[in-house]
């Protein structure tokens, strides 16, 4: 009977100690200190809170080797032009990302359509004061970075704001001039358009 007891009292003494394990531990937060201000994320390793942070993606280039003067030349041309155009992308992606959030609160047709022609009105504005005055090469260069910042082609934009008939009448005419609105964007075919955006500051 005492080595029963004994057994019993073994096993009672394990259970209890495996229960304990599995009980939470009570986190450990860092002391604050005086200076303290900034919030930031937190994980539980074993009891202790250890605080960390998200940091920026950080992109390291190499120098390039130029082949000639005139590859270095064509280079410079095209980030002069692409820098020339990414605020009007930059442009197209806010005011098209406001014109869904508005179209998505407001459930009246009528409305929308108001919406729809306040923004295509803007935009027009905006073309008759500076996007015409762009060349054909920079012209090009837009329709891609609209497509690379809103995630739809010109074409597809218009196509959704004014219906198919304008968009096939606009297409018509940026062809007449050397434009396809629908050009689409491919970071690994476009990639020295790639480097210079994200070498240009404007995601800062």
């Amino acid at each position: 009977m005492k080595f029963k007891g004994l057994i019993i009292l073994f096993i009672v003494m394990i259970f209890s100690s495996t229960l304990k394990a599995q009980d939470p531990i009570a986190p450990v937060f860092p002391k604050q200190g005086k200076t303290d201000t900034i919030r930031v994320g937190s994980t539980n390793d074993n009891g202790i809170m250890i605080p960390w942070m998200q940091l920026h993606d950080v992109s390291i280039f190499a120098n390039r080797l130029w082949k000639s003067p005139a590859e270095q030349m064509a280079y410079s041309r095209l980030r002069y032009n692409v820098l020339k155009v990414m605020p009007y992308a930059l442009y197209a992606k806010r005011r098209y990302q406001q014109l869904e959030d508005d179209i998505a609160r407001t459930p009246e047709k009528k409305e929308q359509k108001k919406l729809v022609k306040q923004c295509d009105k803007e935009i027009k504005d905006m073309f008759n004061r500076e996007i015409k005055e762009l060349t054909i090469t920079q012209g090009q260069i837009l329709t891609k970075l609209i497509d690379r910042e809103v995630g739809r082609t010109t074409y597809d934009i218009v196509k959704q704001t004014k219906g198919g008939f304008a968009a096939f009448s606009y297409q018509i005419v940026a062809r007449v001039v050397g434009h396809n609105l629908k050009s689409t964007y491919n970071p690994n075919e476009d990639r020295d358009i790639e480097s210079i955006i994200r070498t240009s500051g404007f995601y800062q």
